[in-house]
């Protein structure tokens, strides 16, 4: 990949001039001026989602430009780079491989001179295989009984993946009872070992290390309540398994080597739902629609891949959203899905983009001048309307938005989606027409005396997309959840930076680690801040250990 300084580009400059032009533009003229607006505005991929950008501060000459700067960015020859394995992940020096873990070409892709796609395949087999022996009952627990309940212990992306596709796709759920265990908190274990019988069930350990902490801890805790439990070794390899790359680790452990379910070092956490670590997702719904996941995401992939640059769905989100943040300096955006099966999605998607793009040191080594990550945040259906949207309407901060819905309702009661619809298509034209517009600002200009009236002024021009999915399908939900993966890294490659890592996230790791190594010994070997020993010495003296 080239490494180009994004504001040096002669794009970026001309963007800083048009800024200045279309700055104070209102949503409200630019439908005016074209009547065909959101037909020029949106994209159907597919015919299962439609994507409607035409609500933007955006005109054809900012879209000229914004894609201007994907090309001098060279965005295309990243794509393809990312697709031939090549080593863009420079500060792991690893490749970025999580498309192809839902590759349906029969052409190779090669690693080290080995065909990665043979042992995708032979894994996805395994989880296919495995996965029908549990939901038939054919697996029996130690006891003889068929599995009734799964545990997921992870974190990152091994929980947040699994997680919110089984609930975003709970309308095809089967009769096994699905846990996720990710915190570290005691109460977390506790409540879930409150609802399941360790006879019937599986406890699936997802960490691609098998070294994470909080998964590990957990995992070993959960271990020793099934040994007292039935005072056996033998009744383990029944009951655990693993998903990691390190399977070293995972047979120190005790887990049997056939219970190892591998993904590897090209897979990164936010990407490991496609893998291995998508292993209750298909215990959840069938090995089937796992493959409708997978397929939708290739789906995806491939327009991403051959589609140009203009008509490019990830593409062109990528660049409205660098538009807002390093122009009109936004540092939010926020996600709404109006279907409560996605209330997840939000959460998803704040690990896809902030442990990919907050960064700050770009690929050259130097600090960034320009901004990178926004902050991401979100809620599900209707209920942020009664809350935060009065911010979103009338405050200060200019907040992008994303409105996602299914057309087709999994659960069509009374008229409860045309209601939810309704909603859905008023909040995103309210943003952007407001009430009054050029009444309203007349009033406020002019001192009008009628304060009550004042009060209800909302400008608009807010802008948003509109995400319109035919139904949540599995298909469907693998297309989305790639779209914005490929969003997420036409960002990060205009943006000069390595999305693929996360050295602030193993910051927190280590000097937690030493801080455990202290408490636990009682003592304290290494000098920290006022605050940190004040908190510490709390700790113990409210723990009666001073």
């Amino acid at each position: 990949m080239k490494n180009i300084n994004p504001v040096k580009t002669a794009a970026w400059k001309q963007l800083n001039n048009h800024f200045l032009d279309i700055k104070n533009v209102h949503i409200k003229n630019l439908f005016h001026l074209d009547k065909n607006r959101f037909t020029n505005y949106s994209i159907i991929f597919n015919n299962e989602i439609l994507v409607d950008f035409s609500k933007n501060r955006i005109t054809e000459k900012t879209l000229q430009l914004l894609l201007c700067l994907a090309e001098e960015c060279y965005v295309f020859d990243a794509i393809k780079s990312m697709f031939l394995g090549k080593l863009i992940n420079k500060t792991e020096n690893r490749s970025v491989l999580h498309i192809a873990l839902r590759n349906k070409l029969d052409s190779k892709i090669i690693i080290n001179n080995l065909d990665i796609m043979f042992s995708v395949k032979k894994e996805l087999k395994k989880i296919k295989n495995f996965s029908n022996e549990i939901i038939t009952g054919r697996w029996k627990g130690y006891t003889g009984k068929s599995i009734s309940d799964v545990v997921n212990i992870g974190i990152g992306g091994s929980h947040l993946g699994p997680y919110m596709v089984t609930e975003s796709l709970k309308a095809y759920k089967n009769h096994l009872n699905i846990h996720y265990l990710s915190n570290i908190d005691g109460t977390s274990i506790i409540e879930i070992l409150k609802k399941v019988n360790l006879e019937t069930t599986i406890f699936l350990i997802a960490s691609k290390s098998f070294s994470t902490d909080e998964t590990i801890s957990n995992a070993n805790y959960l271990k020793d309540q099934f040994f007292f439990k039935t005072n056996n070794l033998n009744y383990f390899s029944k009951h655990f398994f693993a998903l990691c790359e390190n399977t070293s680790s995972a047979l120190n452990f005790g887990i049997d080597k056939k219970n190892i379910f591998k993904f590897w070092d090209w897979v990164g956490g936010r990407y490991s739902v496609w893998s291995a670590s998508g292993l209750s997702v298909a215990l959840s719904l069938g090995f089937h629609n796992f493959e409708l996941l997978l397929y939708g995401a290739y789906s995806m992939d491939q327009h991403f891949l051959n589609e140009k640059l203009s008509t490019n769905i990830p593409v062109i989100l990528a660049l409205i959203n660098i538009w807002y943040t390093n122009f009109f300096h936004t540092e939010t955006e926020a996600i709404f899905p109006y279907d409560e099966y996605m209330h997840i999605f939000p959460e998803y998607l704040q690990q896809n983009f902030m442990e990919s793009n907050g960064k700050s040191i770009d690929r050259n080594g130097k600090l960034v001048t320009w901004n990178t990550s926004p902050i991401i945040w979100g809620q599900s259906g209707t209920n942020g309307q009664h809350s935060f949207f009065q911010l979103l309407h009338q405050g200060t901060t200019l907040v992008p938005c994303d409105f996602i819905i299914p057309v087709l309702s999994h659960n069509p009661i009374n008229n409860h989606h045309e209601k939810l619809l309704s909603n859905f298509l008023a909040q995103t034209r309210s943003l952007a027409f407001g009430n009054d517009y050029d009444i309203h600002k007349n009033e406020i200009s002019n001192n009008f005396i009628n304060k009550n009236k004042l009060y209800q002024y909302c400008e608009g021009n807010k802008p948003s997309n509109s995400i319109m999915l035919k139904k949540i399908t599995p298909y469907s939900l693998g297309s989305l959840m790639a779209l914005y993966e490929h969003k997420v890294f036409v960002q990060g490659i205009i943006l000069n930076i390595f999305s693929f890592d996360q050295w602030g996230v193993e910051l927190g790791k280590s000097v937690a680690s030493d801080i455990y190594n202290n408490l636990l010994y009682n003592s304290f070997n290494k000098k920290y801040d006022s605050s940190t020993e004040g908190l510490l010495k709390t700790y113990k003296k409210w723990n009666n250990i001073l």
